[in-house]
């Protein structure tokens, strides 16, 4: 389980550095301040969670148990959280208004609180 941890936590960080670039360079000139600033964020909490799972993947203290469900928790959540920011950031580009999705974005934000909660209390809790 260590190593699929570690390998999403790399793969989300990749991720998170191309689409920081694509909204940085690519996106400069057909979004306002304001979307971009909005795509950064998306992009920030992505890290964020990307490096949270590379720790995730060392951690000994938290049971295997405790790893997953948190891997799970934070896997939703990015999708979610991030994901749906992306799409919210752009959403003048395309002819589907995200708005009318854009109640699982906190559902997101949500989920990635309960993964480090979760964490949390596995760790206190762990004799």
């Amino acid at each position: 389980m260590n190593k699929t941890i570690l390998a999403t936590g790399l793969v989300f960080g990749a991720l998170a550095v191309i689409l920081g670039a694509f909204g940085a360079h690519g996106l400069k000139k057909v979004l306002g301040p304001e979307e971009l600033n909005t795509f950064e964020t998306g992009v920030r909490y992505q890290m964020y969670h990307a490096l949270f799972l590379i720790l995730l993947s060392t951690i000994t203290l938290a049971s295997e148990g405790t790893k997953k469900v948190v891997f799970y928790l934070t896997i939703i959540g990015v999708m979610l959280f991030s994901f749906s920011i992306y799409f919210l950031a752009t959403n003048n580009l395309t002819s589907f208004d995200f708005r009318k999705i854009g109640f699982i974005t906190p559902i997101g934000g949500t989920l990635l609180i309960a993964a480090w909660g979760y964490l949390l209390f596995g760790i206190l809790s762990k004799n």
